[in-house]
C-alpha cells in the first residue's frame, strides 16, 4: 500500500473550494456518514476520483480513485435532502461543497454538500473548519465521471 498523499485543510470559503474540487464526483455510502452532535463534528468516508492525476485521454489506467476522509468541526446542526438515510448501503455522489455565510463579516453559515439527483447535506457551522485526507492507496476506477451540461 502506498502512503496517502493528500491532506487539505479549510478555514475559509476559498480553502473549501479547493477541497470541493478534489472531492468532485466522490461517491460514498450512507453508512459512511456520521454526525456527532456532542463533539460538534460531521464526518464522511468517500471514494474520490483523482482528477489531479487523470489525463485527458480515456484509458483505464488513467482513472484512479482513493478513499478519503472528510470532516467538519464546529457543526451546530445537520439536515439532509433526498438522501436515503434509512438505507445504509445507499450510494450517493458528491458534486460540490458550497459555503454560504450568515452575514458579510460573519464566520458562521451553511456548508452544503451538493449531491447528484438534487440531494444535499446542509451543515450549520460556527465557522469553516474542515479537513480532507486520503486514507488509502489508489485503485483503478471503472470509468471517468462525466456530466451532461444543460444549455437552457
Amino acid at each position: 500500500m502506498t502512503v496517502p498523499e493528500l491532506t487539505l485543510a479549510a478555514a475559509d470559503a476559498e480553502d473549501l473550494e479547493i477541497i470541493s474540487a478534489r472531492l468532485q464526483d466522490a461517491v460514498g455510502q450512507v453508512k459512511d456518514l456520521v454526525w456527532l452532535p456532542k463533539s460538534r463534528r460531521f464526518a464522511a468516508l468517500l471514494n474520490r476520483f483523482k482528477w489531479e492525476t487523470a489525463e485527458r485521454k480515456r484509458g483505464r489506467g488513467d482513472n484512479l480513485r482513493v478513499r478519503a476522509g472528510l470532516h467538519f468541526n464546529d457543526v451546530l446542526s445537520v439536515k439532509s435532502y433526498r438522501l436515503k438515510r434509512g438505507d445504509p448501503e445507499a450510494v450517493f455522489e458528491l458534486l460540490a461543497i458550497i459555503f454560504t455565510p450568515k452575514g458579510d463579516d460573519d464566520p458562521a453559515g451553511t456548508i452544503e454538500l451538493v449531491l447528484a439527483g438534487d440531494g444535499a447535506i446542509k451543515l450549520e457551522v460556527e465557522c469553516i473548519d474542515a479537513e480532507m485526507t486520503d486514507v488509502s492507496g489508489e485503485w483503478a476506477a471503472l470509468d471517468r465521471p462525466s456530466h451532461q451540461i444543460d444549455e437552457n
